[in-house]
């Protein structure tokens, strides 16, 4: 068990290091000069690559995080509330990563009108999703 929990921690981290760098490329995508188009290329280029790997790291923290669920029971019966928040972050943060391949999409076709202002308090978010999830791990508040 522990060498999945360990393997857990460690793509865990991995996929968020992704969520908090995606945005950041976001941020200077909106602030590309319209006549720049090789920067425009270049950033679109490195943002698709860091959600392509993002994902391939989202897919093992999850399944991980499930056969420890599942199969060793961590966060399973009475007293364990901390572990159904937790899920509920996890959704969140599978939403927030399939909310910047939206934001990607509309980036590359032109469509976003957000502005780097905008983007850089969307990069926040993965932050408060990761201290949640940690604190709800280790606190186990409830």
């Amino acid at each position: 068990m522990l060498w999945v929990k360990a393997f857990h921690i460690v793509f865990v981290a991995s996929w968020f290091a992704g969520l908090f760098y995606l945005p950041r490329i976001f941020v200077n995508l909106a602030m590309v000069a319209p006549d720049s188009a090789a920067e425009r290329d270049r950033l679109l280029l490195m943002a698709r690559k860091l959600l392509r790997f993002t994902t391939l790291l989202a897919v093992p923290a999850i399944a991980l995080g499930l056969w420890l669920y599942l199969g060793y029971g961590i966060g399973r019966g009475p007293g364990n509330g901390w572990m159904h928040a937790k899920l509920l972050v996890v959704v969140l943060a599978v939403g927030y990563h399939h909310a910047c391949g939206v934001l990607l999409r509309k980036l590359a076709s032109g469509q976003s009108r957000r502005s780097h202002r905008w983007f850089r308090w969307f990069n926040e978010v993965p932050v408060l999703l990761l201290v949640a999830a940690v604190v709800l791990v280790v606190v186990k508040p409830f």
